[in-house]
């Protein structure tokens, strides 16, 4: 089932997300719904917040950026609970979009190396280090679970810059051809 994304300024995108136990009802059921809606909205990553769940979910399919980024050519995973070290302090700046910000990017420092431990859907341990545009992606769906956003990440300036796409996403403007759940009307 295809599932609405919750925009910008929704408190849910704000929160820190739960860990996930081994009896999560209907846990498969939520991730299929999951691929079903990051794939319907054409995303490579979605983490739960962005569908209004703040558990610690995510899943990835980075395979339509294969071929300009050669790491993440077939790599597509389930994360639950997941974990991530830096590995390395050198940061590249790189472009980087969001569903619950549509239409929008911005260049986002992150590091290049990680190391990245999580389980699946079936709560199999797995561990892996991960390297370039496939660390980035991690990294920015797993600030997802930590209550955080890309622009998060970006300069004063710029989020000063930013500030009437960020309003018109608030206000209810911004139209986007997926289901969307816009933030609750201040009072």
């Amino acid at each position: 089932m295809k599932l609405p994304i919750y925009l910008y300024g929704h408190p849910v995108l704000r929160k820190v997300s739960n860990e996930i136990t081994p009896d999560y009802p209907d846990l498969k059921a939520l991730v299929a719904d999951m691929w079903e809606t990051m794939y319907y909205s054409e995303g490579v990553g979605l983490a739960a917040p962005q569908i209004g769940k703040n558990d610690r979910i995510v899943v990835i399919d980075a395979d339509p950026v294969g071929d300009i980024h050669p790491e993440c050519k077939g790599r597509k995973f389930t994360l639950i609970n997941p974990v991530i070290e830096i590995l390395g302090d050198d940061k590249v700046s790189r472009d980087e979009g969001c569903l619950s910000l549509p239409d929008m990017n911005e260049s986002v420092p992150r590091v290049e190396h990680i190391r990245l431990t999580w389980v699946d859907d079936d709560f199999n341990r797995h561990e892996e280090e991960i390297s370039g545009f496939l660390a980035r992606i991690v990294q920015h769906e797993c600030d997802h679970l930590e209550g955080k956003l890309y622009i998060d990440h970006i300069s004063p300036i710029r989020k000063q810059l930013i500030k009437g796409k960020l309003n018109n996403i608030l206000t209810g403007k911004k139209r986007v051809d997926y289901p969307v759940r816009y933030a609750p009307k201040r009072k």
